[in-house]
């Protein structure tokens, strides 16, 4: 027989509707911080694909520019080819790694002040305050009844986030194409369809992510919180609320001579004025301890401090803090200052494993050619008998020129004796040790190649095209392959 208990469980809804979270307004460290990193982040994403960097009349002048039609990727003065990913590869290694870098470090600081999803909803936030005011009268007119200002300011501050998100999506699609070129082209309806539909996803997440689902997105969407949490430990710095310190709260702003003996029982330092609670975007009660809600956004810091000027009590009642700075600072040490919480052997090991890679990369960018060849063998005819009794392989060679200019390379065969090559437009009377192309600037020549050696030999024998520029700048390459005679 079934237990009326589970029977009542089974009528409780599985899903909880999202309680409205109306943060309130702050002043303090983490605050301007914040300020700047989202000033800093949106001057990023908006000003970059405006950027012009000269590279010479062949190449495209946007300083950032992901080119898929021509398969490259430009970065300032950096051009990456499709066969040098391994570049774009090392970045993402060191972004991952820069992220357990920080979070071992500094818990969820990236959650709190740089993710996108935070910068956005932080924009939107702003834009709400400046026009339904602070927490207070957000919370009034939401229960308020549907009036003309009420509707007025809906309609305001929905058509503002719209804006932002229109621009946030559009923003990205010059990132793709000339900006200037593809912004006259999206106004006069020119631009390609993936364009639009592009402007139209981003649009449609920026205004629902920022503007309604906010916290949602951290708490149940994004996975990131679930996987750092697997890379804390006592040494990474939090958001803590000392309870040792706080408990047990008094109610109001209390002042008192004797501030261990109010009502003859003791008394901690917070006073439950729950600011902490008010200023929290995702609406989390720091003194419950460490939750998935918390970005460490330091919000919380800065409205505890500022009630802690109020009634005369020291400030960090929360703060940053590790659980062996708690445990030492509970036991009646002074507070260790949160620099020498940074350097731990895992936050080294990863700033070392990071810096290798950086390192790596910067000397792989130094070393790489701008001249780049590649060699296949024909294989239908595998080889041919010439009438002198010499062997003949075909061969279709690409010359890569990665410099923004064209230029005369030239074409040559080390290890094969008695070997002569002739080029496509010519013929064994003209072949020579050599042959001479020219090949477009930022692009790929293909040719092909004949190849003469005697008969006598290995039956695959290897041996190198080398392709050497012509011009000051120099550069060569080489590729190995195979030269195939009848067996003997």
């Amino acid at each position: 027989m079934s237990n009326p208990k589970d029977l009542q469980s089974l009528d409780q809804p599985m899903y909880q509707a999202r309680k409205a979270v109306y943060p309130k307004k702050v002043d303090g460290f983490f605050r301007r911080l914040k300020w700047l990193i989202m000033a800093i982040t949106l001057t990023i994403y908006y000003v970059t694909p405006w950027l012009r960097w000269d590279r010479g009349p062949y190449a495209p002048h946007q300083a950032v520019l992901v080119d898929m039609a021509n398969r490259r990727f430009y970065m300032f003065a950096i051009e990456i080819w499709p066969h040098e990913f391994y570049f774009v590869a090392g970045l993402l290694i060191m972004a991952g790694i820069g992220l357990f870098l920080v979070t071992s470090a500094v818990g969820r600081a990236w959650c709190g002040y740089a993710c996108p999803q935070t910068v956005w909803t932080d924009l939107f936030l702003h834009i709400e305050r400046a026009i339904d005011g602070d927490r207070n009268a957000q919370i009034k007119l939401a229960a308020a009844p549907l009036g003309v200002s009420k509707i007025v300011k809906r309609v305001t501050k929905h058509a503002i986030w719209l804006v932002v998100a229109v621009a946030t999506g559009g923003a990205w699609i010059f990132y793709f194409a000339d900006a200037p070129t593809l912004a006259c082209e999206f106004l006069s309806g020119s631009a390609p369809f993936v364009a639009y539909a592009t402007v139209g996803v981003l649009t449609a997440t920026t205004y629902t992510f920022g503007g309604f689902m906010r916290e949602q997105i951290c708490i149940y969407m994004c996975p990131w919180p679930r996987i750092q949490t697997a890379m804390l430990d006592e040494k990474s710095l939090v958001v803590t609320y000392k309870f040792w310190r706080g408990e047990p709260r008094t109610q109001g702003r209390k002042r008192a001579q004797d501030a261990m003996i109010i009502d003859s029982m003791p008394t901690g330092d917070c006073i439950d004025c729950t600011q902490c609670i008010q200023v929290c975007p995702t609406g989390i009660d720091i003194r419950e301890g460490a939750q998935l809600g918390c970005i460490t956004c330091g919000l919380c810091i800065d409205a505890c401090d500022k009630v802690m000027d109020q009634i005369g009590k020291p400030r960090g009642l929360i703060h940053y803090a590790t659980s062996d700075d708690c445990e030492l600072e509970q036991a009646g040490a002074p507070p260790r200052p949160v620099t020498k919480a940074l350097f731990h052997p895992r936050t080294l090991a990863y700033f070392a494993i990071w810096c290798a890679i950086g390192l790596g990369l910067l000397f792989a960018l130094g070393q790489r050619t701008r001249l780049d060849l590649s060699a296949i063998q024909d294989r239908n005819p595998v080889y041919v008998q010439l009438s002198d009794g010499s062997v003949r392989n075909n061969y279709t060679v690409k010359v890569r020129n990665m410099e923004g200019r064209p230029r005369k390379v030239e074409i040559k065969i080390d290890g094969l004796p008695g070997a002569v090559l002739w080029g496509e437009l010519g013929d064994r009377a003209s072949a020579g040790k050599s042959v001479q192309i020219d090949v477009a600037a930022d692009s790929v020549r293909k040719t092909r190649l004949f190849v003469a050696a005697p008969a006598t030999g290995e039956a695959a024998q290897p041996f190198d095209f080398t392709v050497r520029a012509l011009d000051s700048e120099g550069g060569i390459d080489r590729d190995d392959v195979k030269f195939e005679r009848p067996a003997r």
